[in-house]
């Protein structure tokens, strides 16, 4: 997560140290500064949402893990109960096994003495078997005992065998019992080192979370902070330029008019202070018998968004002093620098006179250009040749306007009699429909635009092309069009009329 910010970082510092003239001429270097930190802030935003992500994952996993360590814990629990009850199970096995035993040995003993007292019997019959011949009824009765005895050894042969069997099963569930709790054991052991990693990840896992999130928060705080001393920067910047842009603002007029008049003075130029004519602009300055006008504009509050539109009303207001024939018809409206960013057109052509919009910082090599006028002394300085040649084209120009004048005259001429004729001498129904196609065409010349200028090479490729429309069409157009109209064939091949200079 360790990343530098260089482009943000560039770009405020940037922000920070622009001045005023990089806001006008390196504007598109902070662009694309912009763009680059624009891009950095969305890997970050990205970075940022990703780690988010990896967190709400480290939370969800984190959880199941709980529940993963609460399952075991009740797990264990079950098990210790499970374990504490073949414990006293065990133990209750153990009593009653340790009871069998010495209930076993009790009859051991009890056989072991029943054994002795039989032999001592069989002894005792062994001794009798001589007296049997003569104690045959007592051979009887020792008979009858034996038996008695006997019976009583074969009963307490069947005890011994029956609690032989019972020592023999509880043998058997005791070994079972430790087999089950050696295995319970086993388990034990494993849930207690499974449980013992889950908790070392959990731990290692929350470590790491904390971790991370702390670097979160860190990035986040200090985005947060980056950006609030940007924007307290950007507003102490703006309040600092709104204060200079007023102070510039109120001392506009002043400021122009102290410089109009230094310039005057340091190239002898005169500075009219009272002009001898209607209304009293700004500043005056008189150049070759002619008054040019610099009027001083500035806004009258912080808002620029009006302030185009004030210019342009101006633009229209100074035509008072174009109604003087000694002033000049460029008028000159000067404005503060800092508000040349809004302004959307720099020159007005008003038909009768132009207004251009200036800035103090362009007045002295302005006022030098409009002084060039005086080197000149125009006509005078010309010599006989540019001043005929200059006579020459106006001649022309004059000739070619009444000769246009004369030829639009006669064609008007010639159009009444065709249409005068197309009237008298077309049948009714014909002119009807005549009229009705009149009344549907309509002709629409080009429109003429204030701001578009009619250039030659326009006009001379659409008469190369009208030109070669008409020559496939088989119309002539003679090298020369100064001869009599009439006079020249129409196609190629006609006779040539020849009509006095009169009727032309």
């Amino acid at each position: 997560m360790n990343q530098k910010f260089e482009k943000l970082n560039l770009f405020f510092e940037k922000i920070k140290t622009i001045g005023f003239w990089q806001r006008i001429f390196g504007w598109l270097q902070v662009k694309i500064l912009s763009y680059d930190a624009y891009e950095e802030f969305k890997g970050l935003e990205s970075s940022l949402g990703r780690v988010t992500g990896e967190a709400e994952q480290s939370k969800t996993v984190i959880s199941g893990l709980q529940k993963d360590n609460d399952y075991l814990k009740a797990d264990r629990i079950k098990l210790d109960e499970s374990l504490h009850g073949v414990n006293e199970k065990l133990e209750a096995i153990n009593g009653e096994f340790s009871s069998t035993k010495a209930l076993v040995a009790t009859k051991e003993e009890t056989i072991r003495q029943s054994l002795k007292k039989i032999s001592e019997q069989e002894v005792s019959i062994t001794a009798l078997d001589g007296k049997v011949t003569n104690f045959s009824g007592e051979n009887s009765q020792l008979k009858k005992e034996l038996s008695d005895v006997k019976s009583s050894v074969a009963s307490k042969d069947e005890t011994i065998r029956m609690s032989d069997k019972k020592t023999n099963e509880l043998e058997k569930e005791l070994a079972v019992s430790k087999e089950k709790i050696n295995r319970l054991s086993d388990e034990n052991s494993q849930v207690i080192q499974k449980n013992t990693v889950y908790e070392q990840t959990e731990a290692d896992r929350k470590t790491q979370y904390e971790k991370e999130a702390a670097t979160l928060t860190a990035i986040r705080e200090q985005i947060q902070s980056d950006r609030q001393k940007e924007l307290d920067d950007q507003r102490a910047i703006e309040i600092a330029r709104l204060e200079g842009m007023k102070e510039t603002w109120g001392k506009h007029q002043e400021n122009a008019k102290n410089i109009i008049k230094s310039i005057c003075q340091k190239h002898t130029i005169e500075y009219v202070d009272q002009v001898p004519f209607k209304g009293s602009p700004d500043n005056t300055i008189k150049i070759c018998d002619e008054f040019v006008i610099f009027d001083a504009k500035s806004p009258s509050s912080e808002d620029l968004n009006n302030f185009p539109i004030y210019i342009k009303a101006q633009t229209e207001s100074v035509k008072k002093y174009i109604k003087e024939d000694s002033v000049r018809k460029d008028i000159f409206l000067v404005i503060p620098s800092n508000t040349v960013d809004v302004i959307e057109s720099f020159s007005y052509n008003m038909a009768d006179y132009n207004v251009y919009i200036v800035t103090i910082d362009v007045l002295e090599p302005l006022i030098l250009s409009l002084k060039k006028i005086e080197e000149y002394e125009f006509v005078n300085q010309l010599s006989p040749e540019e001043r005929e040649n200059i006579c020459r084209v106006i001649g022309k120009f004059a000739h070619m306007t009444k000769r246009r004048i004369q030829i639009d005259h006669f064609f008007a001429r010639q159009f009444l009699d065709i249409i005068t004729k197309c009237e008298t001498d077309l049948p009714g129904d014909i002119l009807d429909k005549v009229s009705e196609f009149e009344q549907s065409e309509k002709l629409n010349p080009p429109q003429e635009k204030r701001a578009k200028q009619i250039l030659t090479q326009t006009l001379e490729a659409n008469s190369g092309k009208i030109q070669k429309e008409a020559e496939a069409k088989g119309i002539i157009f003679p090298a020369s069009l100064q001869k009599n109209l009439k006079s020249i064939p129409l196609y190629e091949g006609e006779d040539t009329v020849v009509v006095s200079p009169a009727s032309s």
